[in-house]
């Protein structure tokens, strides 16, 4: 087994902050104490990076410059490690580059430790009205999301409900000239989690079935009530199938079916991809569809047959 390589994740698109932000970083000894570090570069902002800023003046640090996301390669970037010997691996990342092409090529035991997305707050709207399926990318996988220049015109309530709508674990924060502000912004649930039956309305089946993946152990002894498309696979036993919906995330292109394993005794009598109303209480287990994590388990109380929702592709936003 190839050894553990912690690797700190920078991304976002032109004039965000990524290169001031990994220049305090390496600056600040309580990160930077001397470790052996592979800086990999791959976009080329107004700001450059200064190694003699480094706490230990850069000599611990090697930087390489990724021109192209074509240039990504995992044999280079393994050879890069071991001839600089590193400990750690800095990421820079180019905010046009989608970050799978980056995660597909990162060799055996490069972990990524922590992921942040830098992105100017007073363009950001521009950015995700017109390359919302980059947006979306960035803001999947990241811990944590700053927004620069959050002048008091920026509308942090429209931002945080773009972050909200990929990511309710994402922390934000709100930065103009020094000042750091973290969100607190309440983000309340379009539905009752206290309810007898939790009723799901059709324009919240996404958020319901992210925010129940993400948490299931918040939905056990629950009965939900909701709107879904029936799928049947020979995956699951004949007592057992899947109502859900088809959810884009960003585009159509990033359009596909989400939902949770039911058992009812009359799955075999269900019409495959045909609209019905779920009744179901929820406990939760382990299970090989849900790749062996926890997740809901749904109990069929009733299913009837139902019209299609007036939105069939469900939303985040």
């Amino acid at each position: 087994m190839a050894a553990e390589v912690p690797v700190y994740l920078f991304t976002g698109f032109l004039e965000g902050g990524k290169t001031t932000l990994i220049q305090e970083t390496m600056a600040d000894p309580k990160f930077n104490d001397g470790e052996r570090t592979l800086m990999l570069l791959c976009e080329e902002g107004e700001v450059e990076i200064d190694p003699s800023g480094f706490t230990d003046g850069g000599k611990h640090t090697t930087m390489k410059i990724i021109e192209s996301v074509e240039d990504l390669d995992t044999k280079t970037l393994d050879q890069w490690r071991k001839e600089t010997r590193a400990q750690r691996v800095v990421i820079e990342y180019n905010g046009m580059w989608m970050l799978q092409d980056l995660f597909e090529k990162l060799p055996e035991g490069w972990l990524i430790y922590q992921e942040v997305l830098l992105v100017d707050g007073s363009t950001f709207m521009s950015y995700n009205a017109n390359m919302r399926s980059l947006v979306v990318d960035k803001l999947n996988t990241c811990e944590m999301v700053v927004f620069n220049r959050c002048v008091p015109s920026v509308d942090r309530m429209a931002l945080h409900q773009i972050v909200r709508g990929t990511s309710r674990r994402t922390d934000i924060i709100y930065e103009n000239e020094g000042d750091v502000e973290f969100d607190e912004i309440e983000d309340p649930l379009p539905f009752d989690l206290d309810a007898p039956v939790i009723e799901i309305g059709d324009r919240d089946f996404a958020l319901w079935y992210r925010d129940a993946a993400e948490d299931p152990r918040k939905y056990s002894g629950k009965t939900v009530r909701f709107k879904a498309m029936t799928c049947l696979t020979r995956r699951l036993p004949k007592d057992q199938f899947i109502p859900g919906r088809f959810v884009m995330t960003c585009c159509e292109a990033d359009t596909r079916f989400m939902g949770f394993i039911c058992k009812f005794s009359g799955a075999q009598s269900l019409q495959q991809r045909s609209w019905i109303m779920v009744t179901a209480t929820i406990r939760t287990a382990t299970h090989p569809l849900y790749g062996g994590q926890l997740g809901p388990i749904l109990t069929a109380v009733s299913v009837e047959p139902a019209e299609p929702a007036e939105q069939e592709i469900a939303t985040f936003f």
